[in-house]
């Protein structure tokens, strides 16, 4: 079995700790003792490391060696569409599980009034779920989680290859929009921007194509707007690491 994954703070030469709510579920719920062996990670590098000193507040571990280093991956930021916070929940667990780099919340010409601003108080509430999530998916770093921001700021992105999700007929599917292999860089920079369960105005797909954003489909029917923002990065993901 896979060891558990925690993130410090930060590494002092050979030593790290934990704090707060990961040492209490280190130490309450898995009941870890001193001795036992974990992953840590900085958020730019993974450990394996022994406990040293367990206490329900504060989880003291010392360095054994540094874990291989990931290959590169390309940095993909999704930019989705506020929709209900349940739903929005949900996206950006499995967003990070799937890889995304960067989640930006995107205030749409049609998301729901008032999802902006009460967005904006629910970052943190997303960056811990984004932690969470990240440890249980082994993640060496953590996802960007970005504080909503409007259309017209979302479609400066200046990636590599940007991918707009269409909903109307016509638009080309995302498989057959990708760079051919031999194209394809490990550092490369992809944004996909998925709408609202209203769709895309039409001022926002004019403003996506004059910012040179190029509209994709998905399926062969609607999908549900977290459901589409997933398929589309398993789509990328599977891309690039082949």
């Amino acid at each position: 079995m896979a060891r558990r994954r925690f993130f410090v703070d930060r590494i002092d030469g050979d030593r790290a700790e934990l704090t707060g709510g990961d040492a209490a579920h280190l130490t309450r719920v898995l009941r870890a003792e001193t001795g036992q062996r974990y992953e840590i990670s900085d958020n730019r590098r993974a450990y394996l490391a022994e406990i040293s000193e367990a206490a329900p507040k504060r989880v003291a571990f010392h360095i054994i060696e540094a874990l291989p280093a990931e290959p590169p991956a390309p940095r993909v930021t999704l930019y989705a569409a506020l929709i209900k916070f349940d739903r929005f929940e949900w996206l950006v667990e499995k967003a990070t599980e799937l890889g995304a780099a960067r989640i930006v919340p995107v205030n749409a010409g049609r998301s729901e009034k008032g999802l902006a601003e009460a967005g904006g108080r629910r970052v943190e509430r997303w960056r811990k779920i984004a932690r969470e999530s990240s440890q249980q998916a082994r993640r060496v770093s953590l996802p960007e989680i970005a504080v909503p921001e409007p259309f017209a700021a979302a479609v400066k992105d200046p990636s590599l290859y940007r991918y707009v999700l269409e909903e109307q007929p016509g638009a080309e599917p995302l498989w057959r929009a990708l760079p051919q292999p031999a194209d394809r860089a490990a550092e490369d920079a992809i944004a996909l921007l998925v709408g609202p369960e209203g769709g895309w105005t039409d001022t926002e797909r004019a403003g996506a194509r004059a910012a040179g954003w190029r509209a994709i489909s998905i399926a062969g029917h609607i999908l549900r707007a977290e459901t589409a923002a997933l398929a589309g990065l398993a789509v990328i993901g599977a891309a690039w690491s082949a």
